[in-house]
């Protein structure tokens, strides 16, 4: 239950937008990224910018709401201070927020560098009795104000629900097919992922390492068994060093969550469209349990009837081989139909 002094006023938060956030990348973040979410050597059209084909992967700008405009670490401190709280949002503990859902749009094709503008709006504020949710939409935009992405966020915070505000729409759950997969993907992290991941893009977050936040609850209202908040990713001690996961229940240092969700984004490219990241349009999906450097991730797909004319529907799960765990569940990504010509 949210403290009884706390007082929320929606007229202000929802639809709230703070002053665009500077972001920046060139080709050598693209590179660490792509080598970080696992993407194999032959695929030189992600991994080599001499490449005739050389081109972003399109989850990429999932990195930028935190790394900015900096090309060092040790920035995301002075990131948060500059974007500001919500009005209407009374101020809360940051140990309670929990990353839920994560979607991502590719809208018009990622240039190889350039700096952008990501905007952000608050899309909703939700009382989910034992917490709170607020989503968010940040989208990335050129100086002419061409949009190139949009990337919505559902965050949660423990034991700030029971205000009285609105329930906020039903989450969308997606039943995965009753037979075979379509395809499954095996990719086998390395021991050193979680060190690389945390080179591709981000800034460094300031949160000490006793702030780090860690939820197991099987009977949460929201849909997510584990999950980290955003806050709280790459430079992150939690990522790196060996002193720290102990402390709050790992037996080692944890891969970032969207590093999962980059890999099986990859592998549905991989597999249902032909490598060509042009026929990728978004993803969207939640985060389950956690994932170790070193894991053997499987994801499984399956395509699904519904989606618009041109377009295939793809449902996906991420499950940890060793432990026979999901760790990233209801996802769903859309893609353009294509010509089945490969791009490998």
């Amino acid at each position: 239950m949210a403290p009884k002094t706390l007082e929320f006023d929606l007229s202000k938060a929802v639809g709230y937008q703070n002053h665009p956030a500077k972001v920046a990348y060139n080709r050598r973040d693209l590179l660490l990224y792509a080598l970080s979410i696992g993407i194999d050597a032959d695929e030189l059209n992600y991994l080599y910018e001499l490449d005739p084909n050389f081109t972003p992967f399109p989850t990429y700008p999932l990195v930028l709401q935190l790394k900015g405009n900096t090309f060092d670490v040790n920035s995301y401190a002075a990131i948060s201070a500059d974007q500001g709280t919500v009005p209407g949002v009374p101020p809360f503990d940051l140990n309670r927020l929990v990353h839920g859902e994560q979607y991502l749009e590719v809208l018009r094709k990622l240039p190889h560098e350039g700096n952008f503008d990501l905007k952000n709006e608050v899309l909703g504020v939700y009382d989910k009795g034992s917490g709170l949710v607020i989503e968010r939409c940040l989208t990335m935009v050129d100086a002419k104000g061409v949009e190139y992405v949009k990337m919505i966020t559902k965050v949660f915070v423990i034991g700030y629900g029971g205000w009285g505000g609105p329930k906020g729409p039903k989450s969308v759950t997606r039943t995965l097919p009753n037979r075979a997969t379509d395809a499954v993907e095996v990719t086998t992290t390395s021991r050193n992922a979680a060190l690389l991941y945390r080179l591709s893009g981000y800034a460094h977050n300031s949160l000490l390492a006793s702030q780090i936040l860690v939820v197991f609850c099987s009977s949460h209202p929201w849909p997510v068994a584990y999950t980290i908040s955003p806050l709280c990713s790459d430079y992150n001690p939690l990522h790196a060093d060996p002193t720290i996961a102990p402390k709050i229940g790992f037996e080692r240092a944890i891969l970032h969550g969207l590093c999962s969700y980059g890999t099986a984004a990859h592998a549905i490219v991989k597999h249902l469209a032909a490598n060509d990241s042009d026929r990728f349009v978004s993803i969207d999906a939640r985060f389950a349990k956690p994932v170790y450097p070193g894991d053997t991730l499987e994801t499984h797909m399956w395509k699904v009837d519904g989606a618009p004319a041109g377009h295939e529907h793809v449902y996906f799960i991420v499950k940890v081989k060793e432990r026979d765990v999901v760790v990233i569940s209801n996802g769903l990504v859309v893609l353009r139909k294509g010509d089945g010509k490969s791009k490998l």
